[in-house]
């Protein structure tokens, strides 16, 4: 009994204890219920406020807004009131213009049409001009006997004629003393070079038949012309026996060697391996004519070397001191070139020392002008050309570079040297007795001489007089007049220099004479 009431008393506080802590928190559930709807309520009244103050805000913005539009609006109508009134002047300005351009419209009009008929007229007029210059002309070439093209033609070519005698007599006219006194003083300088000089002037003539005496002939041949064939290997010439009967009218033993090349020394080395297979009693032609071929090189540097030193001027580079030694086996002319270039050497440095120039640098470049005559037989050129050209690969100064290329007229004379050098080149060639050619060649320069004088205008004779050095030409005076004379003489010369290649200088002289023949009886 007493557990079960203890049981119940449990409950029944159990039960108290829940209704208290029900009745508690309807109680806390009531007072936030009542703090919520406070803080909803004073939230309310603040948006309401908020809105209030932004209502206010907004009607005054846009009464602000709405006052700067109506003030941008009336601008806008003022600016638009004066651009129409601008318009309205404009389109007054524009009504008169359009009155005036259409006042003048009907004036060019009225202008064109006079124009069109002036015009008219004109053309009318020209063509009436037309015809009549051409019934003149007809009749002006009927009675003249000559077209307008000829008559054109002849008058150009007598104004041709007239300006180039002029242009002659002014040019013959211009500074004569000074020219004269100029050529006096050359004359000076070469006379006194010439006397000073002494050289050698035996002329000399490379061998192009050897005879061989007959006991000499097999051991020179060898079996089967074999020598010749190893001579032709080792010296690049042509060799051959001649035939009997052309040795035996050319040399009284009957026994010849033909030489054909265009080496110098090559056939220096034939020659001399020739003659030492005729003195020994027969031997090795290959090794024979090698050790000719070093006994050649050997000389022709000591040749180069004594032509400076005679000089007196210092040595060139190697190969340049070869080429002037192999100058010995050249020949222009019959002229050794080795001589010849010691010649002018000389003659330029004696014509510097009496100008004040450079005595060795003269001496130099009129040495080495002819180098390129040692290399003619391997490239193709003008001997002035290659000599220039290997002068400066070799490290030559230009002075005498140039100077080797300006003295046939392929360069231009830079300095006064090349001058010199070619003047003493032309006087060492050009003197009696340095140089002699065949007489068929001799001919056929005479001829070519002769015919190009012929070819010009009012030309009538050709004389070819002093050995080929003077040409006379003789004129028609009625073509050709006194001022055209010099004219004339310097075309003459222009053209021989251009075409023809020949040994110092040739002058030409143009004679132009009057007769007057009447017959008494």
């Amino acid at each position: 009994m007493i557990p079960a009431l203890a049981t119940l008393a449990l409950i029944a506080g159990a039960a108290a204890t829940l209704l208290v802590l029900g009745t508690r928190r309807s109680h806390e559930k009531a007072r936030a219920r009542i703090e919520a709807e406070g803080i909803l309520a004073a939230a309310r009244a603040e948006a309401d406020a908020l809105k209030r103050e932004g209502e206010v805000a907004a009607r005054e913005g846009a009464h602000e807004v709405l006052a700067a539009s109506l003030e941008e609006a009336r601008a806008r109508s003022e600016e638009a009131r004066r651009v129409e009134e601008r318009l309205v002047r404009r389109d007054a300005g524009l009504g008169r213009r359009e009155a005036q351009v259409a006042e003048h419209a009907k004036e060019v009009d009225a202008r064109r049409g006079a124009l069109a008929e002036a015009d008219a007229k004109a053309r009318a007029v020209r063509e009436d001009a037309t015809r009549a210059e051409g019934e003149w002309r007809s009749d002006l070439a009927r009675a003249a006997g000559e077209t307008a093209l000829q008559v054109r033609t002849s008058i150009v070519e007598s104004l041709v004629e007239d300006t180039k005698a002029r242009a002659a007599s002014r040019l013959r006219n211009l500074d004569t003393d000074e020219a004269e006194a100029l050529e006096r003083d050359a004359r000076r300088v070469m006379a006194l070079a010439s006397e000073r000089f002494c050289g050698h002037y035996l002329t000399e003539r490379l061998l192009g038949v050897i005879p061989i005496q007959r006991p000499m002939l097999e051991r020179v041949l060898g079996v089967g012309e074999s020598n010749l064939r190893a001579i032709e290997e080792v010296a690049n010439v042509k060799l051959g026996l001649l035939e009997t009967g052309e040795a035996a009218s050319a040399h009284p033993t009957g026994c010849a060697v033909r030489l054909e090349g265009l080496d110098g020394i090559a056939r220096e080395v034939a020659r001399r391996t020739l003659a030492r297979l005729a003195a020994s009693e027969g031997g090795d032609a290959r090794r024979i004519a090698q050790a000719a071929t070093a006994d050649l090189q050997r000389e022709t540097l000591q040749l180069g070397r004594r032509a400076f030193g005679e000089l007196g001027i210092p040595l060139a580079h190697p190969e340049i001191v070869e080429l002037v030694g192999k100058l010995n086996w050249r020949t222009s002319y019959t002229q050794n070139q080795w001589k010849h270039a010691l010649e002018a050497g000389f003659l330029a440095g004696m014509f510097a020392a009496e100008l004040g120039c450079d005595v060795k640098l003269a001496r130099r470049g009129a040495l080495l002008h002819d180098i390129g005559k040692s290399l003619t037989h391997e490239l193709d050129g003008s001997h002035a050309v290659i000599g220039a050209d290997i002068a400066r690969r070799l490290g030559e100064a230009e002075v005498v570079a140039n100077a080797i290329g300006s003295h046939h007229g392929e360069e231009p004379f830079n300095t006064y040297y090349a001058l010199l050098v070619t003047a003493a080149d032309a006087m060492s060639g050009g003197r009696p007795g340095a140089r002699r050619q065949q007489d068929d060649s001799f001919g056929r320069r005479v001829e070519d001489m002769e015919r190009i004088a012929a070819g010009f205008r009012g030309v009538e004779q050709v004389f070819a007089v002093q050995g080929g050095r003077e040409l006379r030409v003789y004129v028609r005076d009625r073509e050709v007049n006194d001022e055209g004379c010099g004219f004339l003489s310097s075309e003459i010369a222009k053209e021989i220099s251009e075409q023809l290649v020949f040994p110092g200088q040739i002058k030409i002289t143009v004679i132009r004479e009057m007769r007057a023949t009447e017959i008494a009886s």
